[in-house]
């Protein structure tokens, strides 16, 4: 059993969180003003649309927090949320495109991205079935029913197309299934049926190929396939150890989605390397607190749940400071709390406030009477 204490969350979490979300809303403004004044006539455009999914994720962390009883828990929830993101992926394929992509559910002038919803109900779908089954998680046919589920899943998203979120999603589930305790061989399996199926994506469309050769030979078309990694580095370089200060970033100007994919390299530009250290510090102290909250929680699905939503969030930003730094090929991952998008921004909010909830719960026992 467990007791919820109110106001108990982790304060750590909570600040980091809020100073995360008005770093990135000055960066939005910052590396969007421009672009967003020539497309909008509206400076503050791109600005407002984060502000608005920032109010929106805080007020679900408010309705988190005031909930006592662990409702992500119970089957109905995790199932029924598991069934309408699924819903929501196949839904996608119904839409008009958008830059011949179908990755987005258009109601009412409101986009959202089903995508950044199936990395939470994932999460917690594996926290629910590794619970339930932790005693016979070793028998194949045990394992089949998540390995089919993060199958699925990483398949839709791949077929938006959105090969770097596909791929994030499949290494998430793998992860949750490790930390849930499944034997190594099973990963095997898992690889020798997946690896084709990913190497025949990347080779099915040449810009994802073009991508990894632009990883590959840094130094070639740097005018091509190469101009982004060379205009993140000239960003990232030209900002030196304390930056040309907020808002006086040349390369914003010339790299493609500086707002979005490469605001880290704006950052950095605008920053310097101090602003860059203290980013990232922030980034391990939010990760530190997600670890502390999972090793204290009350239950196996608490501790499964928290260690997965906090993973989901520090891979992401390991992915996508790796790509804006040249270390790995552009993947279109984008960098949590910083980087420009409603359904993402709102969806890792939601993530704080799980793992706020998780940490206001305290292990109890039955007292006898």
């Amino acid at each position: 059993m467990d007791i919820v204490r109110p106001y108990s969350f982790d304060k750590w979490l909570f600040a980091v969180t809020l100073i995360l979300l008005t770093i990135g809303l000055v960066m939005v403004f910052s590396a969007s003003g421009v672009a967003s004044d020539l497309i909008y006539n509206q400076p503050f455009y791109f600005l407002a649309q984060q502000a608005l999914g920032a109010v929106g994720g805080l007020a679900v962390i408010l309705v988190l927090l005031s909930i006592r009883k662990p409702f992500y828990e119970q089957s109905l929830f995790v199932l029924g949320l598991l069934a309408g993101t699924f819903g929501l992926l196949v839904l996608c394929f119904l839409m008009p495109s958008v830059a011949r992509t179908n990755r987005w559910i258009s109601l009412a002038g409101i986009r959202f991205q089903p995508s950044e919803l199936a990395k939470i109900s994932l999460v917690l779908f594996l926290a629910w079935y590794l619970d339930r089954r932790k005693d016979k998680i070793q028998e194949p046919r045990v394992i089949l029913v998540p390995a089919v589920v993060i199958a699925l899943f990483a398949l839709l998203i791949m077929k938006e197309p959105d090969f770097g979120t596909a791929l994030f999603v499949f290494l998430l589930g793998l992860l949750l299934l490790f930390l849930g305790g499944v034997r190594p061989k099973y990963f095997l399996y898992l690889g020798v049926f997946s690896l084709p199926v990913f190497v025949y994506y990347i080779f099915a469309a040449s810009y994802r190929l073009e991508r990894i050769l632009a990883f590959l030979s840094p130094d070639k078309s740097p005018q091509s396939i190469n101009f982004q990694i060379q205009q993140s580095k000239l960003a990232l370089g030209a900002g030196g150890l304390i930056g040309a200060s907020l808002g006086e970033s040349v390369q914003k100007l010339f790299l493609p989605y500086p707002h979005t994919d490469f605001i880290f390299a704006i950052l950095g530009e605008e920053m310097g390397f101090f602003g860059t250290l203290v980013t990232l510090a922030f980034f391990v102290i939010l990760i530190w607190r997600g670890i502390v909250i999972s090793l204290k929680a009350p239950n196996a699905f608490s501790q499964l749940a928290a260690a997965g939503l906090t993973f989901l969030i520090g891979i992401q930003a390991l992915l996508n400071i790796s790509v804006v730094l040249g270390l790995g090929p552009v993947k279109g991952v984008p960098l949590p709390f910083l980087s420009f998008g409603r359904s993402s921004l709102v969806c890792n909010l939601i993530v704080i406030g799980l793992l706020l909830h998780i940490s206001q719960r305290r292990e109890t026992q039955r007292t006898q009477a």
